[in-house]
This record gives structure tokens, sequence and C-alpha cells, in this order.
């Protein structure tokens, strides 16, 4: 059984920077790709950016190289670094795993004020 635990997000303002943190446990195959999604209201869940057990990574183009994903597999976590942020970055970002079937966290709240 995949578990997702995300972490990281908060308040911050326009420019800032976040990193959120996915912690992750489960079977290894089930666990080889990990992917960050943002969901605003009233609109489905995005795909922001990807990232497998060999490093291999996929970012969505709006991302603009404002984001990295990477990988820490001795601690099992995924962070999703976001600089220069904007109040479009607003969202809750969650965490995924679809290897076994769809695997979500709880979200984590980012809020960019202006």
């Amino acid at each position: 059984q995949v578990r997702l635990v995300e972490s990281g997000g908060g308040l911050v303002q326009a420019g800032g920077s976040l990193r959120l943190s996915c912690q992750f446990s489960g079977d290894r195959l089930c666990t080889a790709s990990i992917n960050w999604y943002r969901q605003t209201p009233g609109n489905q869940r995005e795909l922001v950016a990807s990232i497998n057990s060999n490093g291999g990574t996929y970012l969505r183009d709006f991302v603009e190289g404002r984001i990295t994903i990477s990988r820490d597999n001795a601690n099992s976590t995924v962070d999703l670094q976001m600089n220069a942020l904007t109040p479009e970055n607003t969202a809750v970002y969650y965490c995924n795993a679809d290897n076994c079937g769809p695997t979500w966290g709880k979200g984590t709240q980012v809020t960019v004020s202006s």
C-alpha cells in the first residue's frame, strides 16, 4: 500500500520561494514514479512535475524554469522547489503515485500574496 504525505505549504509573498516535500512509502514499483499536481477551486487537478526512481524528470511548460523537482530515495522524499512565486501559483498541491493505481496525499495549501 502506497502512502503519501505532503508538507511545506504555507503563505508567501509574491517573489518568494517554497519547498514542498512528499514523504512516500510502499512498494518500490508502485512508488517508482512520483508526481506533483496542483488544484485551484473549480478546476481539475493538473500535473506540475514528475520524477522517477532514476531521477528522470518531467516538468510542465508553464513551470518556466521556476520549479524544480528532486528525489531522495534513501529518505523516500520527493521535493518540489518553487521560486519566484506569483499569485497564480496559489493552489493546493498534491503528491501522487500512479503505477499501482492512483494514490493521492491529502495535499498542502500554497498561498501567494501580491
